[in-house]
């Protein structure tokens, strides 16, 4: 008799566990099967192999080659396995498969079970199926339930995401494994949050520099090592396990791997991404030191860039073309203007020296007595941290004993992380000591008494920069920048006086610093 034997292990790591190719578990199989053949004086045609593929579908190409042959070769009379459950671990799969063998006439022959084409024999072979599909659900079911308990209890479920590797260490008897930083590839990632955080990179640039700097994924073996595409960079940053956070089924448990970026730089390039993505921002295609800063003074939307007949550039207001009622009519800007015009603001807010000297001894002055009254709020917000924490940890165990859902959970989460968020970002500005506030501020007064001359010569992507450091945004109107708005701390020290066009203000004295004053 004409047979094959099918042989089949359901993970990669069994196909590849020991020294040989084919690991412990197929080399077995095969001996138990060729030794059946051997014994019953049997002729073996051919074997097909699935290395690490589920018996949960038939979407295996061991297992198609084979049925295909089946159907139209004709050449065989048996299929030979080690036990039922190799062959399928789905009634109906089975089912259907046991349907195309008898209408070929192959029968269908298990080594350690007595598998009979009478009554009897198929019952059994059906309860045979229905233990294998019970116990691949069964076993399923189990591992959900174990992966959900270890994310729980701050542990990754899944493989080691990109900037991190899986260990396993023997801890008090017991094997543990979890995620330490990859030692080639973690700082590269966090090096990826703190450039995008900037706001100066592209996800397309910056994966690029990524891939110069030699970040690249896990290559398999039988797939090499490629560098990050900007898509695959996208969902990097937008992972919250890299903040210390894992995330199971939609719901956040706090991670006990070791961070690899920050909160406060994890919250500003999600930001930066929701942004990006709700505006549709498409910086690579048009370039401008300018560009994301100028807003229209009538409607207020974002000025966009054109280049016209190769050689010509302006802005534009948005609104003209996304507005369907054309309420903004604000006309095209040459872009030479805007930039004469910035060049000219820069000018205009330089301070003197004498005041640059008195402004320095006023916001010194002022921030000790700041940090004496910001005491007791430090206090305030850490008892505020602490109580937000506790609801946290009462709200998971809620969730853990069915007492709310999941949708209540994740609600809920989102508000006391954001409180919890808050709390910190005030935190993180009270905790910021005087020498620290005096060397941004001495940093900034530099700058501020030296800033038109600075701005005029330097370069376009250090003009960008500058832009970006000095102003929230400008506002244009009628061809006109009407409105500056300062980044901090520039807003405090560029308030101290009045600036007109052409003229300079005495300063009068300080006005009250704004509680948004931050490093």
């Amino acid at each position: 008799m004409r047979c094959v034997i099918y042989l089949r292990v359901s993970t990669r790591e069994q196909a590849e566990k020991g020294e040989g190719e084919e690991g412990f578990s197929i080399p077995a199989q095969r001996e138990a099967c060729t030794r059946h053949i051997r014994d019953a004086s049997w002729d073996l045609v051919d074997e097909y192999v699935d290395r690490g593929e589920s018996a949960r579908t038939a979407d295996r190409p061991a297992l198609k080659a084979m049925l295909a042959r089946i159907a139209e070769a004709r050449d065989v009379d048996a299929v030979v396995v080690h036990k039922i459950d190799r062959l399928a671990r789905n009634m109906e799969d089975h089912v259907a498969i046991r349907a195309l063998l008898r209408r070929r006439g192959v029968a269908l022959v298990s080594v350690t079970e007595n598998v009979e084409e009478t009554a009897s024999g198929r019952l059994v072979e059906g309860i045979h199926a229905l233990m294998a599909e019970f116990y691949s659900a069964n076993l399923a079911a189990e591992i959900k339930k174990g992966l959900s308990e270890k994310a729980k209890q701050g542990g990754f479920p899944h493989g080691a995401p990109l900037g991190y590797v899986n260990l396993r260490e023997v801890i008090a008897g017991h094997q543990v494994a979890r995620i330490v930083p990859d030692p080639e590839r973690a700082a590269l990632v966090t090096a990826a949050f703190e450039s995008y955080a900037t706001g100066e990179w592209t996800l397309q640039r910056l994966a690029q520099e990524l891939a110069h700097r030699g970040l690249v994924g896990r290559g398999r073996r039988d797939r090499e090592a490629k560098a990050i595409t900007w898509q695959g960079l996208a969902k990097i940053l937008a992972n919250p396990v890299y903040v210390g956070i894992v995330e199971w089924n939609g719901v956040q448990h706090p991670g006990t791997h070791e961070p690899l970026v920050g909160p406060e730089t994890f919250r500003r390039v999600q930001e930066l991404l929701a942004a990006r993505a709700a505006r549709g921002t498409r910086e690579r295609k048009h370039p401008h030191y300018l560009k994301g800063l100028l807003h229209c003074g009538v409607c207020g939307r974002r000025l966009s860039i054109q280049h016209s007949k190769g050689r010509y550039t302006y802005f534009f207001c948005l609104g003209q073309k996304n507005d369907p009622h054309g309420t903004c009519r604000e006309r095209y800007v040459a872009a030479d203007d805007l930039e004469a015009q910035v060049e000219e603001i820069y000018a205009r807010i330089e301070l003197p020296a004498t005041w640059a000297e008195r402004l320095r001894e006023e916001l010194a002055a002022e921030i000790v007595e700041r940090q004496r009254a910001d005491a007791a709020q430090r206090e305030l917000l850490t008892r505020r941290v602490a109580k937000a924490e506790a609801q946290r940890r009462k709200l998971l165990d809620a969730y853990y004993v069915g007492a709310i859902d999941v949708t209540t959970l994740k609600s809920e989460q989102a508000r006391i992380g954001a409180d919890i968020q808050a709390a910190k970002d005030r935190l993180g500005d009270l905790d910021a000591n005087l020498g620290e506030w005096q060397e941004i501020l001495e940093l900034a007064t530099i700058f501020a008494t030296r800033c038109g001359d600075a701005y005029a010569k330097a370069s376009d992507r250090t003009r960008k920069q500058f832009n970006a450091a000095v102003f929230e945004r400008l506002d244009v109107k009628d061809g006109r920048l009407c409105h500056e708005q300062y980044r901090p701390p520039f807003d405090d020290i560029f308030s101290v006086c009045e600036f007109e066009y052409g003229t300079r203000v005495e300063v009068m004295g300080l006005e009250p610093t704004a509680s948004t004053l931050r490093t």
